[in-house]
Formats: C-alpha cells, structure tokens, sequence
C-alpha cells in the first residue's frame, strides 16, 4: 500500500477536527493553546502533502511561516495568561469575559 496525498489530508482533517473540538469544548487556557497549535499544525501537513506532490518548496516555506507564527502567538498568548493569572488568581477562560467592561 503506497501513502497518497489523500491519506495525509483525511489525516490532517481529523486533527484539526480535534483541534476545533479542543478549542469549543475546553475551558483551560492551556488545552485551547494545544488546540489551537493542533490546528496550525494540521494546516501545516496539508502544505507539506501538496508541496510533495507539485515537487515544490513554496509550500515548505509556508510552512516555515506558519511555524514562526505560531511560536509568537505562544508568547504573547502566554505572556497574558501569566499577567491574568498574577493578577485573577486563575486562569479559566471566564476570567476573559471579565476584560470586556
């Protein structure tokens, strides 16, 4: 049996189908993070499986970039976690609700 694109983005599908899922489900803040890169993540298989059946580097460079990008959305997002957190005690996504007013 010879793996296809097809198999890598039934595959991609289902773990950014775990992702979404993290992400409307969870309350922690952490576990949406790991949904969240879950997803990033999934995207980034989709463009490595065309990339290898095009034989082009155009998708392996977006990806590249999208790795990058998810680096600094975990900085930042966690820089605010931990100020929420010095500052609430906790770090239920609720605490989020409370920013608006």
């Amino acid at each position: 049996m010879q793996i296809t694109t097809e198999h890598y983005l039934i595959l991609s599908a289902i773990v950014f189908s775990i992702g979404i899922i993290g992400v409307l489900l969870r309350r922690n803040i952490f576990t949406v993070f790991m949904s969240i890169e879950l997803m990033l993540n999934s995207t980034n298989l989709v463009l490595i499986a065309y990339a290898r059946q095009w034989q082009e580097m155009s998708g392996q460079t977006a990806v590249l970039f999208v790795i990058a990008v998810a680096a600094a959305e975990i900085c930042v997002g966690l820089a605010i976690v931990i100020a929420l957190y010095r500052q609430k005690g906790n770090i239920d996504l609720n605490i989020f609700t409370d920013l608006k007013g």
